[in-house]
């Protein structure tokens, strides 16, 4: 049984239904919750996007409305008119729970099978198929909300954008490869056989065309896509909030994204984002956190304590230190009863990050215990705990290896420590706080050569610059990124508009002149002729909803998401094509006739 419409209109949503509205004759629309059959009367749930209403079929009421109603199960889709009436048994905890439909006549728009999942908030199902059924999986009233978020929260964007000047343009989705960071996805061409177009990483060279054509306040909200390895929270396509500006230096490009996310944050959930925001460097975070996207929700910073361990001849310390390492350590306030057992798995956790060991020292009510202790005098342990600011009851985590390996095991251990105390457990603070001064350049000992840190555009800083050739590991950029709780949100940088400066670049990042050319000539070309100086951000507005949303999976805030193998189980994507397609764009040569 499926009814057309007939020119039935609805005149209210589910949702929006209150006392104020009683006596109206009304029309809704949506999909059956539940039903109750009473005997006498038949009472449905009806929901769509804005919530559930009930509604209420008797014979008294219409007989023939009574009868359809009865036949109807969970998730058909159907359209009811009746007047709205005060509810004989209220439900306080639905909005819509002091008021119900009498219906006076139904129609079945569509029927439904049993569903293979169910439709409700909390739905405990495997993501496999959660996404082999999305369009179910988003019916669910939380998914829903999810949803209303990001529409919210892009409606927001673009009017501050457009309030300040900003205009939307949008870039190319086909484009040329010119590999440098993520692999690129390809497009064969079917025009011009054995070349290929590539999906854009970001829309990176276009905005900072877009300056040289003088718009000189650009955004765009854009899809972007990069082939690589996934993780917890990226998808191999994903929606950037672009931002590019002219006449602009860091603190210009700052202020004005601080002003978006405070926005956004206050009229989505409320929250008062304090600015100016808090910077620290990246040398600092690295120092004091072990992350360039540092957690500043809690505190076990990392402190160094090489000096206070020098003189000990302990196997572990002695040799990181006269190899140019460093022994640092970490705070865990009222950790001084962790178990050996937890203890152990720590050492175990920070050796996956290529630390050889963990030592610790537990301050507990009758001494220290520490299996370290009898390498040290008196002296050098109070030293040791003087310079963590260790008290009675506190632990201290210890670790000795070369910088990068210390650095970044003890950053990942005040996550982990922090997540196993629950110590964040139930927080819904926002601490925002910006990067700044990011090294330049990295280099690669699987290339054997210089990178580039952020993208090959990226400004040095000024007193930097005369090492870009001479000593380029030692350059700094004017580059920043934003960080909400260990997240980073968004990135970006003052942007190189020099053409030999950014010649120079290419020079340090291995390229010849003949190669830079080829890979990036347009952009240097249009370097001739005038280009403003200018800078940019751009968030990751995935990212931006998960907070919004509080929820912790990327895949929540995208309609269709691919699962961790960048597989589609609804549409079954991607898929073998036929040879003729092949044929056709040259990748597999026509048969001859």
């Amino acid at each position: 049984m499926a009814e057309a419409l007939d020119g039935l209109k609805r005149t209210n949503m589910c949702g929006d239904l209150r006392e104020s509205h009683i006596s109206n004759i009304v029309t809704v629309m949506g999909w059956v919750q539940r039903k109750r059959n009473l005997g006498g009367l038949v009472f449905i749930d009806l929901r769509d996007r804005t919530g559930l209403l009930q509604l209420v079929f008797g014979e008294e009421i219409n007989k023939e409305a009574f009868a359809k109603a009865d036949l109807v199960k969970p998730e058909y889709c159907i359209a009811v008119t009746g007047e709205l009436i005060k509810r004989q048994s209220p439900n306080e905890n639905m909005p819509t729970g002091l008021v119900e439909v009498k219906g006076e006549n139904i129609k079945i728009l569509s029927e439904s099978e049993t569903p293979p999942i169910y439709i409700k908030e909390g739905l405990d199902a495997s993501e496999n198929i959660r996404l082999k059924y999305r369009y179910l999986d988003l019916r669910r009233p939380d998914m829903q909300k999810i949803f209303m978020i990001r529409h919210k929260a892009s409606k927001i964007v673009r009017n501050f954008l457009d309030d300040n000047g900003f205009i939307d343009i949008e870039t190319p989705m086909l484009t040329k490869s010119t590999p440098e960071g993520a692999r690129d996805y390809l497009v064969p061409s079917r025009n011009y056989p054995g070349m290929f177009y590539a999906l854009p990483q970001s829309p990176q060279l276009f905005k900072q065309l877009l300056m040289v054509s003088g718009y000189d306040k650009y955004y765009q909200i854009a899809r972007c896509f990069r082939d690589e390895d996934l993780r917890a929270n990226r998808q191999p396509e994903f929606t950037q909030i672009d931002i590019e500006m002219s006449f602009v230096e860091e603190d210009d490009v700052i202020a004005i994204n601080e002003a978006l996310i405070k926005k956004l944050f206050k009229e989505v959930v409320n929250e008062d984002v304090k600015l100016p925001i808090k910077r620290i460097t990246y040398k600092e975070a690295m120092d004091k956190y072990g992350s360039d996207k540092p957690d500043l929700r809690f505190g076990m910073e990392i402190n160094d304590i090489t000096n206070e361990v020098s003189h000990s001849e302990f196997v572990v310390f002695k040799p990181a230190i006269d190899n140019g390492g460093s022994v640092r350590a970490i705070k865990v306030d009222n950790a001084a009863d962790m178990g050996r057992k937890k203890l152990d798995k720590l050492g175990e956790f920070v050796k996956t990050y290529r630390a050889k060991g963990l030592a610790w020292i537990a301050c507990k009510e009758d001494g220290i215990k520490s299996p370290i202790s009898k390498f040290f005098n008196e002296d050098e342990i109070q030293a040791i705990l003087n310079k963590v600011g260790a008290k009675t009851g506190d632990l201290v985590l210890i670790v000795a290896d070369k910088d990068s390996v210390v650095l970044q095991s003890l950053g990942a251990l005040r996550l982990q420590v922090a997540k196993e105390l629950e110590i964040l457990s139930g927080s819904k603070d926002f601490n925002f706080v910006w990067v700044t001064q990011f090294p330049l350049l990295d280099y690669s000992e699987e290339e054997n050569r210089y990178v580039a840190a952020h993208h090959p555009f990226t400004m040095p800083m000024d007193e930097d610059l005369k090492y870009l050739e001479s000593d380029p590991g030692r350059v700094r950029a004017k580059a920043y990124d934003i960080v909400l709780n260990g997240e980073e949100l968004g990135g970006g940088s003052i942007r190189i508009h020099n053409s030999e400066l950014q010649e120079t670049m290419f020079k340090v990042l291995g390229f010849t002149r003949e190669k830079a050319w080829e890979r990036f000539g347009f952009l240097l070309e249009a370097f001739k002729y005038g280009p403003p100086p200018h800078g940019g951000l751009a968030f990751g507005l995935d990212r931006i909803v998960m907070f919004l949303a509080s929820t912790e999976n990327i895949k929540d805030v995208i309609a269709f998401p691919k699962n961790q193998n960048a597989y589609c189980p609804m549409s079954e994507a991607p898929n073998m094509v036929d040879d003729k397609q092949l044929r056709e764009l040259g990748i597999i040569k026509a048969e001859k006739k």
